[in-house]
């Protein structure tokens, strides 16, 4: 037995007691913790939000949102590090078909538009800044499918990513000192289910979709790039 497979063995073995220990603890059939109905009872009015699961992730567990923005942060990065110094000794331009080269034209402002709308309304319904992000991400990656030799403008995805982030620990901090805690809402709640409500949130949710957006569309061209060069 290889030393892989000993590895193997004790992952599995301390996986399995971990899922033991965990569903032995936890109660069947008991509510574990009283904190849901409090947040679905006390968030419209003290966020302002009608999507109940953004005043969760942009206020009462902000914090958290922010750990998941630097996980991604750093994913993005070893990446880029790992995979930026690679480069096609020749160029890399493979004759895209009619349909691919249509479709991307044709999806393009379609995913532009939809990934706004549901950044911009991520307080008001299902989506936000991670899901809205994504599909800008897509919006300037499929073009790159359908032409191989054009690359993404890293400087600027780098630059986009960078002052997103920094709008995003900005507006937490003004937070912290105006209100006392770490992303608290500013400039009031305004009417729940409007537009130009929840305070600042639609601001943190457009500096998490433009960060999200530039992080996964850099992250795709990345490895596109090291796909063309092998």
């Amino acid at each position: 037995m290889n030393l892989r497979e000993i590895t193997s063995l004790i992952f599995i073995f301390g996986l399995g007691f971990l899922l033991y220990a965990v569903l032995k603890t936890l109660p069947y059939g008991e509510i574990v913790t009283g904190i849901g109905p409090v947040i679905l009872d006390r968030a419209p009015e003290e966020v302002g939000t009608a999507n109940i699961v953004a005043s969760v992730l942009l206020a009462y567990r902000g914090l958290d949102t922010l750990g998941e923005l630097t996980v991604l942060f750093v994913a993005a990065t070893a990446i880029g590090l790992v995979l930026g110094q690679r480069r096609p000794d020749t160029p890399y331009d493979p004759e895209a078909g009619f349909i691919l080269r249509s479709a991307a034209d044709l999806l393009f402002p379609f995913l532009i538009v939809v990934g706004a709308y549901i950044i911009l309304h991520g307080h008001l319904t299902p989506g936000g800044g991670f899901q809205g992000g994504a599909i800008l991400a897509a919006a300037f990656f499929i073009p790159l499918l359908a032409s191989p030799a054009s690359s993404l403008n890293h400087h600027v995805s780098s630059l986009i990513e960078g002052l997103a982030g920094a709008a995003f620990i900005i507006i937490g901090l003004i937070a912290l000192f105006g209100k006392e805690y770490f992303l608290a809402p500013l400039f009031g709640t305004g009417e729940v289910g409007e537009l130009f409500s929840a305070g600042s949130l639609p601001l943190l949710y457009l500096a998490v979709g433009l960060k999200v957006g530039a992080e996964l569309a850099g992250l795709l061209a990345r490895l596109s790039e090291t796909e063309a060069s092998d």
